[in-house]
């Protein structure tokens, strides 16, 4: 009996020290294959971006931003979320830095709307291309909650584009909405005036 407890108790203890051991070379392959799958998906990525970007060199420069300006009518700080082809949330614009989500801040002049982005291009969208104003909750892959994001359709070159905004206060969007209306027909003859009076 004595000397089948000691032989049980030895066969643990051995199989305790057996589960000590660590086959290091497999885990470090394991690591070091892990490594090269996010580097190879950052490369696709990395690629895809650059050849949209070429698809789309078509795409004038953006307008500037003017040196000086009158006092806005509107203004917020907020972030830059992207901009697609109008209607398709997630048809991306990457050209000319347009697919870069940055900070940014908004002013509203007769110009049209200064967008400046600390670390991409600032633009301008000029008063003559905007086509309108929404609220919506997403734009390039990125969703928020109902009428959280603020976006702009805007005519640029052949393209007609939605630029989506949010800002520190999304209270503020209705007054941006309101204040780009009367430059946006709906169905490129129709204004916003024209929709109201429509509807009575």
């Amino acid at each position: 009996m004595t000397t089948t407890l000691l032989h049980v108790l030895a066969e643990g203890g051995t199989e305790r020290r057996s589960q000590e051991v660590t086959d290091w070379a497999a885990r470090i392959g394991w690591v070091v294959g892990l490594l090269l799958f996010v580097a190879l998906v950052y490369w696709l990525m990395r690629e895809g971006w650059k050849w949209r970007a070429t698809l789309q060199g078509d795409l004038p420069e953006l307008p500037a931003v003017p040196g000086t300006a009158a006092e806005p009518r509107l203004r917020f700080a907020g972030r830059y979320h992207g901009t697609t082809t109008a209607g398709q949330w997630l048809d991306r614009i990457v050209a000319h830095g347009l697919g870069a989500r940055s900070r940014a801040e908004l002013a509203l002049t007769d110009e049209g709307v200064t967008v400046l982005r600390p670390g991409a291009a600032d633009f301008l969208i000029p008063a003559d291309s905007i086509r309108g104003a929404r609220l919506d909750k997403g734009i390039a892959g990125k969703v928020l909650t109902e009428g959280g994001l603020l976006v702009i359709t805007w005519a640029h070159g052949d393209r007609l584009l939605d630029s989506g905004f949010r800002s520190d206060d999304a209270a503020g969007h209705a007054a941006w909405v309101e204040a780009l209306g009367p430059f946006s027909p709906f169905d490129g003859s129709t204004t916003s005036e024209t929709r109201k009076e429509g509807a009575r």
